[in-house]
């Protein structure tokens, strides 16, 4: 397997530091609204990550965050609570609007198939671990106090951009809201740790620290929940493109200040899904989730084709035209795969040897899903029998989760009607026989037969009708 790490800027073999096991993070959603298409985008990406090492082999532990409290509406560390605006717009408490977009989220994960991580935990369970931290921190000389809140001097590190060689200015510029200068900090890049109420005197969620009543800092949820649960070392950390500066940045300088030794080898991260106007976020007011996707009449797995059809470092340009053409090549893919379950016989074992050695391959080529898409589609037209298709499929299914053999529900149902009509009419039309013949005993066997099986039948002026009961 080999990964391009955003750390060293290069593509690298994949060894964990532990042989056969995957420690792996996801940053979770902030959950204050509901997810638009390019924030799963990332996920979708993250998730083919995970099964990707699954069907390499690999034990992987993965662990992702709930974002309930603490992230500001500016990558500054100032501005309003994202979870507070949200209360406020809907008229609810922090942790009903908590609770709702955490469900609408894994519900759209489960319609695009994106497996739930092994664990889950929201920032509002870990308070103690982010007390703990700031503590040490502090004790180490890497914090200090400020205004009545804790930040984090980035003027203590040798290297504070770690990804990558801009200077202060250009990654400003990355910031992904306006910023706005925090009068309290000592260097322009520190962050806060924990806030006091002096400073968010109506925040909702607040806790009894050592600094005063107040709440933790975005950037510390991903750290100590990350090491709560995998320890003090990790092979993977994930995110998008957009988290780099200053979420993960700061990840990095905070938990290797705690930790005293590195602390994640492995960065992937994922680029923006853009429409004709930029970058896709919830702060222009574009919100176009899933659900806006099924009422237009898209299956959501279409979706996900769409974004495997591209590599997850490259921009996706997103449009409902292409979005059709996507849904169009899905369709007849699945139409094609759902052929093979009337497959009869034993597979070619070296046939599937061959084809999943291709499969991996275009894995283990830094994730390149576009180029495992191909090998299933090659897989289609190979001179093969087609119990070896079918088990191809399968197994590919592993990785891409694209439903490519699941019956539509609806035609299950309607084939399943069909099939019943034709059954009861059939009996209809013998009982019929049966009367006219005077055998009013094998008429009545019928009927009862009929009824045994749940259907009712009525005798009436314009003939027999039915219905099920």
């Amino acid at each position: 397997m080999k990964l391009y790490n955003t750390l060293t800027r290069k593509v690298e073999e994949f060894i964990p530091n532990e042989e056969g096991k995957v420690r792996m993070y996801t940053c979770g959603p902030t959950v204050y609204h509901f997810a638009h298409i390019g924030n799963l985008r990332s996920y979708i990406c993250e998730d083919v990550l995970e099964k990707s090492l699954r069907y390499a082999g690999y034990d992987v532990k993965r662990v992702m965050n709930i974002t309930d409290v603490g992230h500001l509406s500016s990558d500054a560390d100032t501005g309003e609570d994202k979870m507070v605006a949200g209360a406020k717009r809907e008229h609810k408490t922090i942790m009903e609007i908590a609770e709702f977009y955490t469900k609408c989220f894994f519900d759209d994960c489960e319609k695009l198939n994106i497996k739930r991580p092994d664990v889950v935990e929201p920032a509002t369970n870990c308070i103690p671990e982010f007390i703990h931290m700031v503590e040490v921190l502090l004790e180490k000389g890497y914090a200090y106090r400020a205004g009545e809140n804790v930040y984090f001097d980035t003027s203590k590190l040798d290297e504070y951009f770690v990804f990558g060689n801009q200077n202060e200015e250009e990654q400003l510029l990355g910031a992904r809201d306006d910023v706005t200068e925090d009068p309290n900090k000592k260097n322009r890049n520190d962050f806060v740790l924990w806030f006091t109420k002096s400073k968010f005197e109506d925040q909702a969620l607040k806790w009894d620290s050592p600094w005063g009543e107040g709440y933790p800092g975005w950037h510390i949820e991903c750290s100590c929940i990350s090491m709560k649960h995998l320890g003090e070392y990790m092979d993977i950390h994930c995110g998008g493109v957009d988290n780099m500066f200053p979420h993960h940045t700061n990840e990095i300088a905070q938990s290797e200040a705690y930790l005293g030794h590195k602390w994640c080898n492995y960065w992937f991260h994922v680029h923006h899904l853009n429409d004709r106007n930029g970058k896709m976020s919830k702060s222009k007011g574009d919100i176009l989730t899933v659900s806006t996707l099924e009422e237009k009449g898209y299956d959501p797995l279409a979706y996900r084709f769409f974004c495997l059809q591209s590599h997850y470092r490259k921009p996706l340009e997103f449009t409902f035209e292409l979005l059709d053409n996507a849904g169009n090549a899905y369709d007849k893919l699945k139409k094609r795969t759902l052929q093979l379950l009337s497959a009869e016989g034993d597979a070619d074992q070296a046939v599937f040897d061959e084809y999943k050695a291709r499969f991996l391959d275009a894995l283990g080529n830094d994730i390149n899903t576009s180029m495992a898409i191909t090998v299933l589609y090659d897989v289609l037209k190979a001179d093969t029998n087609d119990a070896t298709k079918l088990a191809l499929v399968r197994s590919f299914e592993e990785v891409l989760s694209l439903g490519l053999l699941d019956a539509p529900e609806e035609a299950e149902k309607s084939e399943e009607d069909e099939a019943l009509a034709a059954y009861v009419e059939e009996q209809i039309a013998l009982r019929k026989a049966a009367k006219k013949e005077k055998n009013f005993a094998e008429a009545d066997r019928i009927r009862e037969e009929l009824l045994a099986k749940g259907i009712q039948i009525r005798d009436t002026r314009e003939g027999t009708v039915w219905e099920k009961i």
